[in-house]
């Protein structure tokens, strides 16, 4: 059995969580309210500054060019094609700079975020590509499976229609190649923490979509002083 085998059998449940959460059931039915699909475009943007650091690293660390190549791909796409996406949708939305600058990064994304690049800093490679795969694999799959469901009138079809492009499809592939390869030459210990990491990145893909749903707030607000997001700070490097 391959590495992906492996992980995606022993989160099956899960990823049938995914699938079956409000969220993405509203995503798919184009019923998805419109403040919940912009909170989870300004968490989404922000993850994403965090995630392509996280491939910049992949791609720095990597011992096979080809791998290094495809990541350093991969951190380009994470902050141009996908960005582009988001600018369309919070331009349709009207939101404003000082409104955005209003919406506070969650708990969530900055727990996701911070865990990546943690994981790009401390972890062996090949943890670090298994940890950065969930992100690829789960969005292709939830996008694979909604695609039949819009048409170019779905408020949402440009997003679901992102993650089941050919060409992601075939960057997922090589995701899951690079990965597969790395586990087959891993010693156990190695091979349990690449486990342990796509299973605990995979956790984080379900509470990033439940976050945008109940549109997580930040619990200790109540007893702080107005200041900017702290979190944002800490992802963008501002």
């Amino acid at each position: 059995m391959t590495f992906c085998d492996d992980v995606w059998q022993r989160t099956a449940d899960l990823v049938r969580a995914i699938h079956d959460h409000p969220f993405n059931t509203a995503l798919g039915d184009g019923t998805l309210e419109r403040d919940r699909f912009a909170f989870y475009i300004v968490q989404d943007g922000r993850y994403l500054e965090a995630f392509s650091k996280t491939l910049a690293t992949a791609s720095a660390r990597a011992t096979d060019p080809a791998d290094a190549a495809f990541y350093a791909q991969s951190a380009h796409t994470a902050l141009a094609a996908e960005r582009m996406l988001h600018a369309g949708y919070l331009s349709e939305f009207g939101l404003t700079a000082d409104e955005l600058a209003g919406i506070a990064t969650s708990p969530t994304c900055l727990a996701y975020a911070s865990y990546l690049q943690a994981t790009a800093l401390t972890a062996p490679y090949p943890v670090l590509a298994a940890a950065v795969l969930p992100c690829f694999w789960i969005y292709q799959d939830v996008g694979t499976a909604l695609v039949g469901r819009s048409g170019p009138d779905h408020p949402y079809h440009k997003w679901i229609s992102t993650y089941a492009d050919p060409d992601f499809a075939a960057s997922v592939d090589q995701a899951k190649s690079i990965t597969n390869r790395l586990a087959a030459a891993a010693d156990p210990p190695t091979r349990a923490a690449m486990v342990e990491a796509y299973c605990r990145a995979a956790a984080y893909e379900w509470m990033f979509w439940d976050s945008a749903w109940h549109r997580e707030p930040w619990p200790t607000n109540r007893w702080l002083s107005p200041t900017p997001d702290p979190a944002t700070s800490l992802l963008t490097g501002s």
